[in-house]
This record gives structure tokens, C-alpha cells and sequence, in this order.
């Protein structure tokens, strides 16, 4: 029975990985006449000492992720609180927040790119805000702002799902809690900060890890929006490594960046793991 999983695991994610891992200690490349050569740990030290293009994407992924990772966190949360009231209309809101999650990435991605346009919707909103005192932006074409454009973007997408997570979360907490806070005279924050906060532990966890993870994987909206520029201000490693090895052909190289984003993402997991887990 369990045969078709097992080999579709094995053909896409085992295999895939020892090739990754093999490769990555080659010059291998995507399409030439000569066989891969072992040059042990070059690749490592050209991505550690002479690669500033992905010093600057690992820059921008952790720039992305330190933002994405809170706000979409805390905003997710508030969202949740506020949907998981009784009242008319509630489930037309969940809906609402929820249509991004289902929209497909890269149509959201183009739809925004046209949006952050110079003469586009976002601009032309608040130059009417403004009466005219604001100049437009070209948001993705400003180094300053198209990474800031992008995490914008990628909070409002994915916000919805972790609404979701957070609301299952509340719904797992009994609501006798709440009556003995109230008849203790608890305020809403109080009642809050002691008793949906703690019930909602477990799903913090879930939600920080998923987040992180996702954060530090991007790639699709960088890939539509601005091919990692411009000036390579919205590079990041995954889109580096994929560029590297499909646009440049250094598939070795390549699969040494993804080897090392692997471990760096395992790592980041089991510390944030660690520092989340329950104390008791």
C-alpha cells in the first residue's frame, strides 16, 4: 500500500538530494561536452570568499524574513481574533482574507507588478490621498524600495493561511476558560495574555516555523516581479542558486548554494524550535 508513495519519494526527493550533494562537490555544468570534474570543496569557498552577489542574497533574505516572519505572524493573529467573534457577516470576512491564499502566486505577483507600476493603481491611490503633493514611485525599479515592495506583497498573499492556522488554534481553547476569567473580573487583555496566549503555544510554533521557512525560500515573486534586480536588491539564495544553475549552467556551484541553504534553513528551524518549545 505503501509502495507508490515510497517511490515517488524516492524519485523526487532521495534521489534528487544524493545528486544535489554529489554535485555539489563537482564543476559540473547543465549542458557540456565535458563529464563533471571533482574539485572538492571549491565551490564552498568561492560561495564563502568570492561570491558578493549571494553575500547580498543572503542579506536579502534575511532582511525579508526578519519582516515577514512577525508581521505576518502578528498580523495573521489579529485577524483571527477578530473573525473568531459571533457576529453577522463573520464568514464573508473569512472568506475575504482567505481568496489570496487560493490565488496562484504568480498571477498575484503579476497583477502587483502592474499595480507598483510608476503610473499604476498603488501611485495614482495616493496621489489622490495627497491631492498631488506626492510624486509616484517606480517601486520596483528603485533599490530602495522594491525588496520593501515585495515583502508588502508576500504579507498580504500569505496572511489568510496563517489566519486560518491561528483561528483553528483559538477554536481548540474552552470557552469555560474565558467565563472563569470574566467572573474573575479579567479585562480583555488580560484574559488574552493569560488565557489565549498560552492556549495558543503549540500553534505559535507551527505558524513561526512554516513562516520562516517559506520566508526564507523565495523565490517565485522575485523570479515575476524583478528577476533579482534592480542591482540585485531583491536577489535571494534560492532565486541565486536557480539562476546560477539554469541561466548560467553551473549546476555544481548551483547545487552547493542549495546544499548550503539547506542546512542553514535546518538550522534556523531547530533554533527557533528550541527556543519556542514548551518549557515545562
Amino acid at each position: 500500500m505503501i509502495a507508490p508513495a515510497g517511490i515517488l519519494l524516492v524519485l523526487f526527493l532521495v534521489i534528487p538530494v544524493i545528486l544535489a550533494f554529489t554535485l555539489s562537490f563537482t564543476n559540473a555544468r547543465l549542458i557540456s561536452p565535458n563529464p563533471p570534474r571533482f574539485v572538492g570543496f571549491d565551490n564552498f569557498i568561492r560561495a564563502f570568499t568570492a561570491d558578493p552577489v549571494l553575500v547580498q542574497s543572503v542579506g536579502n533574505t534575511a532582511v525579508f524574513a526578519l519582516v515577514v516572519v512577525p508581521v505576518q505572524a502578528g498580523l495573521g493573529l489579529l485577524l483571527a481574533v477578530l473573525v473568531n467573534r459571533r457576529m453577522r457577516g463573520v464568514t464573508a470576512f473569512r472568506v475575504i482574507f482567505f481568496i489570496p491564499v487560493v490565488t496562484s502566486i504568480v498571477v498575484v505577483s503579476i497583477l502587483w507588478k502592474f499595480m507598483y507600476q510608476k503610473d499604476g493603481l498603488i501611485n495614482s491611490m495616493i496621489d489622490a490621498l495627497t491631492f498631488g503633493a506626492w510624486s509616484g514611485v517606480d517601486w520596483l525599479n528603485d533599490p530602495q524600495t522594491a525588496l520593501g515592495a515585495i515583502i508588502v506583497l508576500s504579507i498580504w498573499q500569505a496572511v489568510g493561511f496563517h489566519m486560518i492556522i491561528w483561528l483553528s488554534g483559538l477554536q481548540t481553547i474552552p470557552e469555560e476558560l474565558y467565563e472563569a476569567a470574566r467572573m474573575d473580573g479579567a479585562s480583555p487583555w488580560r484574559q488574552f495574555t493569560n488565557v489565549t496566549w498560552p492556549g495558543l503555544r503549540p500553534t505559535m510554533v507551527f505558524v513561526l516555523v512554516t513562516i520562516t521557512i517559506a520566508a526564507l525560500g523565495l523565490f517565485v515573486q522575485v523570479d515575476v516581479m524583478t528577476q533579482g534586480g534592480p542591482l540585485n536588491s531583491t536577489s535571494t539564495i534560492v532565486y541565486y542558486a536557480v539562476r546560477k544553475g539554469y541561466e548560467q549552467q553551473e549546476i555544481g556551484y548551483a547545487a552547493a548554494i542549495s546544499l548550503i541553504f539547506f542546512v542553514a534553513v535546518l538550522v534556523i528551524a531547530l533554533i527557533q524550535r528550541r527556543l519556542t518549545r514548551d518549557k515545562d
